[in-house]
């Protein structure tokens, strides 16, 4: 393998997807050429700015992420992407045509558990939505629809960081995806 493949980070909010993906970025050497790293968080202030958090807008910034993690990947480059992407049909769809043009796509199920995710609540997010100001708020009031086989199921409960992008590079070596130039 060339190193070219999408990594999906996907999980409850808080649940650690952009800490995990954040930290693999560091591992994977000073080259900051090849890995690169589509934040939702970030992505939600730009591209998708136009985008609600209604159902369809959901799946809709899922789609968006998913061609630009595409287009990235199939310029040879490791794309992390942390999104939560709520919707099992929404991260099929992404693994489709990712399929379809023959790039890998590892999904990364960040299966913290809800109550370790709302303990963590870095941006305060859960309280307002137990307090109701937080509407469609996904494991509150939105549903989070857990992958049936992703490639690799990290619940960060007791791990660090570093413990959790190392299982990833365990997976993505395993893959082939690390092979020559990978690291």
């Amino acid at each position: 393998m060339d190193g070219r493949a999408t990594v999906w980070f996907t999980g409850l909010p808080g649940a650690g997807k952009t800490t995990i993906a954040t930290t693999l970025l560091g591992l994977l050497g000073p080259d900051s050429s090849w890995p690169v790293m589509l934040d939702g968080d970030v992505l939600r202030e730009g591209l998708n700015a136009d985008l609600s958090y209604s159902e369809a807008d959901r799946v809709e910034n899922v789609r968006r992420v998913g061609e630009v993690a595409l287009l990235l990947s199939r310029a040879g480059h490791l794309t992390l992407v942390p999104v939560i992407a709520p919707f099992a049909a929404g991260r099929a769809a992404a693994r489709k045509r990712h399929s379809i043009h023959g790039v890998p796509f590892v999904e990364v199920h960040v299966s913290t558990p809800l109550a370790v995710c709302e303990e963590r609540d870095p941006k305060g997010m859960y309280a307002q939505a137990r307090r109701g100001e937080l509407r469609a708020f996904t494991g509150v009031s939105s549903p989070y629809e857990q992958p049936e086989s992703p490639e690799l199921v990290l619940d960060t409960t007791g791990l660090t960081p570093e413990e959790c992008a190392k299982q990833v590079l365990t997976v993505l070596d395993a893959l082939g995806i690390l092979g020559a130039g990978g690291r």
